[in-house]
């Protein structure tokens, strides 16, 4: 009997579990599951991860450990990002998960987050151009990654996430100035380490933003990875559905076609982190990964062991 490898990517917004047979050639899916948690959701400095966001992301990983507990798995890999690193209590957490659970959540920083997060996008490109800018959406921050030929030549862990935005400022136009400023320390932070986006680089977007816009432009009910990986979308689309979704409230959002529940009031944040990057950088398109952290971890070896 096989036996397998479970990885776990904890974020600020959703919680993703891969159970699957590793292969000289990759990793082949066996079970896939999903789950908006909203671990964010309540964050405050003083306290960190609120009461309500915790009993989520415990309810989760039960939930998580049950379908693992079906399987011969060797090992578990888990990681947990922004929410869990930022919180005051998230070390309390961390041990609570662990106790209840028996799943040790591994907290990692901005920079193993976009390497893991490369590595992962990598492994599911139809192509590679050579040089990648990898953007990493997440809830509590984001990862803009330059990579040449497979390897990481800039990373970036930016504060800037759709939890973050959404809850911490009123208006859309609060939320673009926020994003404008953080990118402009970004391009800052680019000069001086002397390096520029070439211009025949290709943008990649993974996590659930960018896929959430994919799913909207195929109108997908029951969402395929299959169809939503390597799929690109213009700038001028990504225009048209904040337009879109901007004159709605979140409830009338879930009306659209591939609008995932619990993404209702966050797309918006997302849209415009992925429009101002594009903008800053003369990106015309935006080639979609449904890779990305989860798969990194299931087939990292020389930065964590699965």
């Amino acid at each position: 009997m096989n036996k397998y490898c479970a990885a776990i990517d904890f974020g600020t917004n959703t919680a993703r579990l891969l159970i699957a047979e590793k292969t000289s050639s990759g990793i082949i899916p066996v079970h896939v599951e999903r789950q908006v948690v909203r671990l964010g959701g309540g964050f405050t400095d003083e306290y960190g991860l609120s009461p309500e966001a915790c009993d989520r992301g415990l309810s989760c990983l039960q939930k998580f450990s049950k379908i693992i507990a079906k399987y011969e798995v060797s090992h578990i890999l888990a990681t947990a990002t922004s929410a869990v690193r930022d919180a005051a209590n998230g070390r309390d957490f961390v041990d609570k998960v662990h106790r209840d659970t028996g799943i040790q959540l591994i907290v990692i920083d901005g920079d193993m987050e976009a390497r893991l997060t490369l590595e992962g996008v990598l492994s599911g490109l139809d192509s590679d151009s050579g040089m990648l800018v990898v953007l990493d959406v997440g809830g509590g921050s984001t990862e803009f990654t330059i990579s040449s030929h497979g390897s990481p030549v800039f990373i970036k862990s930016m504060p800037i996430g759709v939890v973050r935005l959404t809850e911490g400022f009123g208006t859309h136009n609060e939320m673009i100035e926020r994003v404008r400023s953080v990118i402009n320390q970004l391009e800052k932070d680019l000069s001086v380490a002397g390096i520029t986006v070439p211009g025949d680089s290709t943008l990649v977007g993974t996590a659930g933003t960018a896929t959430t816009v994919a799913a909207i432009k195929l109108e997908m009910v029951d969402y395929d990875y299959r169809k939503v990986n390597n799929f690109i979308v213009s700038r001028e689309y990504v225009a048209e559905i904040f337009q879109t979704l901007s004159a709605m409230n979140p409830q009338e959002r879930l009306s659209i076609k591939g609008l995932e529940k619990g993404r209702e009031d966050l797309i918006i944040a997302g849209l415009i982190i992925i429009a101002s990057v594009m903008d800053a950088f003369g990106f015309t398109q935006l080639k979609v990964s449904d890779f990305g952290l989860l798969e990194g971890l299931a087939l990292s070896s020389d930065m964590l062991s699965c």
